[in-house]
């Protein structure tokens, strides 16, 4: 079941600190969505932390709203910058869209026609770099916290968190 940030935040608070740090680093992020006919769509988006909420905004109308009313699955790839300084965030799961007008201009922050979503998680990555090692962070609804440290050697070492 996917969750709202609060929850992803709460049951893995220093990931959601990696991950949100990630997002505030740049205003625009790659957003994959579901095509009709299934095949991935990737535009790009920025997200916002409004509360305790991760909110995606959309222009009224856009393409990546209408396959998000579609199907909500979405996977939103942060961008990095070019010095990957905060390493590398993914995350997963379902987008939620917000109906009522009031709650949408509350947390659009105007009364703009747009559509508003809640991305409820599925999914979160932190990829980062650790001396001569990639450090992989993932966190999935229902399992296990996982580290794996993939050392320059080829060795992979899983650790549950």
């Amino acid at each position: 079941m996917a969750v709202s940030w609060e929850k992803f935040e709460t049951a893995a608070p220093d990931l959601a600190h990696a991950v949100r740090a990630c997002f505030a680093a740049a205003e625009t992020h790659v957003l994959a969505t579901l095509r009709r006919d299934g095949s991935p769509r990737v535009s790009g988006t920025e997200v916002d932390f409004t509360g305790a909420e991760l909110v995606l905004g959309s222009m009224h109308g856009a393409v990546k709203a209408r396959d998000l009313r579609r199907d909500g699955r979405f996977a939103v790839h942060a961008n990095p910058g070019a010095e990957l300084g905060d390493g590398d965030v993914k995350v997963a799961g379902v987008a939620v869209e917000v109906t009522d007008p009031a709650e949408v201009a509350r947390l659009q922050g105007n009364s703009d026609p747009c559509h508003v979503f809640l991305l409820r998680l599925t999914e979160a990555v932190h990829t980062s770099v650790a001396g001569e090692s990639i450090v992989i962070d993932t966190w999935r609804e229902g399992l296990p916290r996982v580290r794996f440290e993939r050392k320059n050697t080829g060795e992979v070492v899983r650790t549950e968190i």
